[in-house]
């Protein structure tokens, strides 16, 4: 909305420009006082023109200065902070200078006023789990679908080969998410899925592998831990120790996609940064809390499944082809079996948030609005509204390494979503949204709606 208002009615100032009229006549009416009245009418004219060099000079006009300035919403800063009633905050060009209340910032004279009153603005949302496309146009459009949902960054965590992710990493591209890849991720030999991660035997090759990411530089560093169902072995605590211990030595961070509480023990002994799901196959014991709780700064992105339950897409309705939504809508039904699994992760997740420990967003796949979904289980699992926000955006940033986004403040890229409702009242709310920022421009929604639904822009 507020982007099609902007192209429709570009701000122009307002110019004053007051003006002095000067007259003089003179009237000769006898040729022999001539001269005496013309010097007459040179004084008269030289006071003339000193009062106008002492009147007040024209007021100047106010220049665009390229700031914009959004008032009256509530704002939620994104680090767990009590919320910003009647906020106001300040963008120039791609970053935000102020965020405060209303009356207490200093707007700059010349600045564009958006009202946003009534409304609410949280920090977009960040992805540190997502499987994305491999194609540079398939991508792109990826990113552009994230973007129409808030989303601000999207983290492609161990399916990605070649040179295309690193170099789209470094790009800005329009009305997109930004993009962030582990790379190759490192497994065993794992013949009939996919042969893209490392398929590592030995020590050695486990360190190989690592120094190879470490030259490109990968955000994250991957590997599975999962015989899958008993079809293949599995990364050793010796194998997997050698990737964590490498990884360090380079400075990089090691996540681990896991399924049993065993192998969850054995990371934490190694030093493992982050989890990429939770625990799958049992409830959470006392010593598995303990070994979480001593390693601090261990991240869990929990990457809940499927709850299970009837539940109305209708949400989605004019974002994604009807048909596609049809048999969403077909499968989003009661089924037990779903239920006990998101049970049993459900109450880890709460054991493990209840003790302390940071828990960020992801989703494990490729669907752009999986967030929203993502945000309303975990809320399901006891978390607040609030807790979830700010693991959907400061705690994902952090492990991704984004320290610029994340949170609404001074000094930060202006990425935030602007919300008809309060999340902190119905977590849902993040699904109503009525414009997206990036990098302080407005996401053209309505060209991105009409690419999601392969209709005409309206």
């Amino acid at each position: 909305m507020h982007a099609e208002v902007l192209r429709r009615f570009p701000y122009r100032a307002k110019v004053r420009t007051p003006s002095i009229a000067l007259e003089a006549s003179m009237h000769h009416t006898n040729r022999q006082a001539g001269s005496a009245a013309m010097a007459i009418s040179l004084v008269l004219a030289g006071q003339l023109i000193l009062a106008g060099c002492t009147a007040p000079a024209p007021e100047p006009a106010p220049e665009l200065t390229g700031v914009m300035v959004f008032e009256g919403a509530r704002v939620l800063v994104g680090d767990g902070s009590d919320p910003i009633e009647n906020a106001t905050f300040v963008v120039s060009d791609t970053q935000l200078v102020q965020v405060g209340r209303t009356g207490e910032v200093d707007v700059p004279e010349g600045a564009l006023h958006i009202d946003l009153t009534g409304q609410t603005v949280m920090p977009a949302l960040i992805d540190a789990h997502t499987h994305l496309s491999r194609t540079r146009d398939e991508l792109i459009d990826d990113l552009q679908h994230r973007a129409y949902y808030g989303v601000g960054a999207a983290m492609s965590l161990g399916q990605d080969s070649g040179e295309l992710p690193f170099a789209l990493r470094e790009e800005t591209i329009p009305n997109a998410a930004r993009y962030r890849t582990a790379g190759r991720g490192i497994t065993r030999p794992e013949p009939g899925r996919s042969d893209i991660p490392y398929w590592i035997n030995t020590e050695e090759e486990a360190r190989r592998a690592v120094l190879e990411l470490a030259a490109l530089e990968v955000d994250l560093v991957k590997v599975w831990v999962d015989e899958r169902n008993g079809q293949y072995e599995k990364l050793t605590p010796e194998l997997y120790g050698a990737v964590i211990d490498e990884a360090h030595q380079h400075g990089l961070r090691v996540t681990a996609h896991i399924f049993t509480l065993d192998d969850a023990k054995g990371l934490l002994r190694a030093g493992i940064d982050a989890f990429a799901h939770g625990v799958r196959d049992m409830d959470i014991d006392d010593e598995g809390l303990g070994l979480f709780t001593e390693n601090s700064d261990v991240v869990l992105v929990p990457n809940l499944p499927n709850r299970g339950v009837a539940e109305d897409l209708s949400w989605l309705s004019g974002t994604i082809p009807s048909s596609e939504l049809e048999e969403l809508q077909a499968a989003a039904t009661d089924r037990p079996a779903a239920q006990e699994g998101f049970a049993l992760q459900a109450r880890n997740l709460a054991a493990l948030h209840a003790a302390g420990v940071r828990i960020a967003l992801g989703t494990d796949g490729n669907s752009a609005w999986g967030p929203h979904i993502e945000m309303a289980d975990m809320v399901a699992s006891g978390m607040t509204p609030h807790d979830v926000i700010v693991a959907a955006t400061r705690n994902s940033a952090d492990l991704l390494g984004l320290d610029d986004v994340g949170t609404l403040e001074a000094g930060k890229s202006a990425d935030f979503v602007v919300l008809e409702a309060n999340p902190l009242d119905d977590i849902t709310n993040t699904r109503q949204i009525a414009s997206v920022y990036l990098r302080g421009e407005p996401v053209d929604r309505a060209e991105l709606s009409a690419a999601l639904t392969g209709q005409p822009a309206p």
